[in-house]
């Protein structure tokens, strides 16, 4: 974001050739820089070409969305070597869905910085270079730091699903978080983010909100953990259990509503019956509506029940 720029041409194409880079953002700083004086600043605002923003930034000819424009913004009002980080970081690796309601972090250096609204900012004395990456043009803390991050914050399965989703994109590396383990251990969020690490043993990203529900039902009632997504006989199942010889088929309502879908379901099951596997299918009404029942009886098949 502070790479010197050399910009020509009269006052309008010099501010047009900053903000093409910055999605329609510039700093005062910048503006400076490129030679306009205050007073032809505060014209250009009054014209309004330059929509005045929080930490001394402007947005140029409109102030209509602009994707990753409030990250943009904020990172031009903080000092050199700021970077997204936390929420803002795991959205734009896509690791967490983005939560427009909530302000953008950054984390800075020790130092004096100033205040910035809409923006959360996080002071680390441990910062390094390899901790900062760019992504879609913008200094971001990387993917094992941003997860170092969020694990302070993060419910267990938040944090277990933000982990899943890196390694499966394959953004996350095992020894880029063992490194970052090994010298950030008095951090609140390590000691978690070091035993969800150990236990690690391929996903457990489920596709959909009945298999969500269903999986952590399963982990309420403390029952041995099934794999997810796996190919089974043939077939890709939802939850197996190989030491049991038991599958569990989800159906939400979106993929099973269709007579289509009904027979294809029926032919799988009976395919993994005659595999000489047990098949229990619920529904998400089943696990909203019965979820006692429904762990009740997964349990009991499992020969576990309490």
């Amino acid at each position: 974001m502070r790479a010197g720029l050399v910009v020509s041409g009269t006052r309008d194409e010099r501010i047009a050739a900053i903000a093409r880079l910055q999605r329609g953002r510039v700093a005062r700083h910048q503006l400076r820089a490129a030679g306009l004086e205050y007073k032809v600043i505060s014209r250009a605002v009054k014209r309004g070409s330059l929509t005045p923003l929080p930490g001394g930034v402007f947005a140029v000819g409109h102030t209509s969305p602009v994707e990753l424009g409030q990250e943009t913004a904020v990172l031009l009002a903080l000092p050199d070597g700021a970077a997204l980080s936390h929420h803002a970081a795991a959205s734009i690796w896509d690791m967490r869905p983005r939560d427009a309601t909530r302000p953008i972090d950054a984390v800075v250096a020790n130092g004096a910085h100033r205040r910035v609204d809409g923006c959360v900012i996080h002071r680390a004395r441990d910062l390094r270079p390899r901790d900062i990456r760019i992504r879609r043009g913008l200094p971001v803390t990387s993917p094992a730091r941003t997860l170092l991050d969020e694990a302070e914050e993060l419910t267990p399965r938040q944090l277990e699903l933000a982990l899943d989703r890196g390694l499966v994109a394959r953004i996350v590396r095992t020894d880029d978080l063992v490194e970052l383990l090994g010298r950030t251990r008095g951090r609140a969020g390590a000691a978690r983010l070091a035993t969800l690490l150990e236990r690690q043993h391929g996903t457990t990203l489920t596709r959909s909100q009945a298999e969500e529900l269903f999986l952590e039902l399963v982990r309420q009632a403390q029952l041995a953990p099934p794999q997810v997504n796996v190919r089974v006989a043939g077939y890709e199942v939802d939850f197996w259990w190989p030491a049991r010889n038991l599958v569990v088929e989800i159906d939400g309502y979106r993929f099973h509503s269709t007579h289509r879908a009904f027979e294809h379901d029926h032919r799988k099951d009976t395919q993994l019956r005659a595999a000489g596997l047990t098949v229990l299918r619920f529904t998400y009404d089943q696990l909203v509506r019965e979820p006692l029942v429904v762990i009740a009886e997964v349990a009991r098949m499992l020969g576990a029940a309490r």
